[in-house]
């Protein structure tokens, strides 16, 4: 399934608590042996890669203090950070994904816990 989304900017989409949304790697249309492979055939894998875009503020750290009153602010919401950075090359499990389409391109939202491992090139994030 793909949502189709008609925002103008990519700035404005926030991802929450450990999702992780990725810009699809385009895959070869051509195997080593020199075989085209047909449409679709990449899609089907069960393992992707895709770079990251954007990433949630992690995981939530419950409140220490109990609010007795449900109006009442406590202390701000803290989060344990998720390891992934924006820029890395992300191999993940598809059966996790969910595909969204913005501005004619792919998109994938994917869990933290769906990242098998990340490729981090020091050399593009300074």
């Amino acid at each position: 399934m793909l949502l189709n989304i008609d925002e103008k900017d990519l700035r404005k989409f926030i991802m929450l608590s450990d999702r992780v949304l990725l810009k699809p790697k385009t895959s070869e249309q051509q195997t080593k042996g020199g075989l085209y492979l047909p449409p679709g055939v990449e899609e089907k894998r069960k393992i992707q890669s895709g770079y990251i875009i954007k990433t949630g503020p992690g995981y939530p750290i419950p409140s220490s203090e109990e609010v007795d009153q449900p109006w009442k602010e406590g202390e701000p919401v803290k989060y344990v950070p998720l390891q992934v950075r924006e820029g890395d090359l992300a191999i993940y499990l598809q059966d996790s994904s969910f595909a969204i389409e913005f501005n004619k391109e792919k998109y994938i939202i994917v869990p933290h816990s769906a990242i098998l491992m990340v490729i981090r090139d020091e050399e593009l994030s300074e």
